[in-house]
């Protein structure tokens, strides 16, 4: 199946590791363009020479741009800055941001405000001036990779819930705001997936229930009804499908990726 990526523009946050590093290599093995951004320089570099050695024409088509998300204005100046180098950007893929897990006893006001920070805003940010930058070409799609924790409360997770529950809703607004100007809006909501968030969600988990954190990561794999946690490349499958022209008439989707643990209609 041709997703017609080839030679398209790819905005990547959080393209430094996990689900974001996922779909670089996925968006780069389908011939498209890929603008990675990260708040961690270092980091992101060790990806981009990673990415670099499975490609020839790496210089080409991976770029990269060390930035702090949570503000707003060196976000518009970021996008600015992308699309004059690059191009314009013809699919934005939100994967950065990462509220902390905490647990119930230990929230407080600033840790409820730092997880709409990390999570709602950042996302918002980029959003903001691309989707508008989209709407007056005429095309675009952008995919939220947002979490199941914005539908199912989790002790450990309710404020970084808050703020995936605030961007879904943003998300499905924007679908319908700017579909009539050629712009699709969806979301990917995965579960447990084995990256290094699901190890730190895992201390939180031990933390709670006394138990140690293998035991926590053992736990998240036997509750799965698939028998295990996801891979980041199966998220990222989804991410390009829905980034895709073979995705043209999904817009404010919200597709759960949880492996059927939250068995739901709505």
């Amino acid at each position: 199946m041709d997703l017609e990526l080839a030679g398209k523009h790819v905005l990547i946050t959080g393209g430094s590791r996990g689900i974001g590093l996922a779909c670089a290599r996925a968006f780069l093995q389908e011939g498209a363009r890929v603008s990675l951004v990260a708040r961690n320089a270092g980091t992101l570099a060790r990806a981009a020479l990673g990415l670099a050695d499975a490609h020839a024409d790496a210089e080409r088509r991976i770029a990269t741009f060390a930035a702090d998300l949570t503000d707003a204005q060196a976000t518009l100046t970021l996008a600015e800055r992308i699309e004059q180098a690059h191009g314009p950007v013809d699919v934005l893929v939100n994967s950065a941001g990462a509220a902390r897990r905490t647990p119930p006893d230990e929230l407080d006001a600033a840790k409820w405000h730092a997880a709409m920070e990390a999570k709602y805003f950042t996302y918002v940010h980029i959003m903001d001036p691309l989707v508008k930058r989209m709407a007056a070409r005429g095309a675009g799609a952008i995919v939220n990779v947002v979490g199941a924790g914005g539908k199912v409360a989790s002790p450990t997770h309710l404020a970084g819930g808050a703020a995936n529950a605030a961007l879904m809703l943003a998300s499905s607004g924007l679908a319908n705001a700017y579909a009539a100007r050629g712009v699709r809006v969806n979301v990917v909501n995965p579960g447990p997936v084995a990256t290094g968030r699901l190890h730190e969600g895992a201390k939180a988990e031990a933390q709670l229930l006394g138990i140690s954190a293998d035991e926590a990561l053992a736990r998240a794999n036997r509750q799965q009804p698939l028998g295990r946690v996801a891979e980041p490349r199966e998220i990222a499958d989804a991410v390009l499908f829905l980034a895709s022209a073979r995705a043209s008439y999904i817009t404010g989707a919200v597709i759960a990726m949880d492996g059927a643990k939250f068995p739901s209609v709505v």
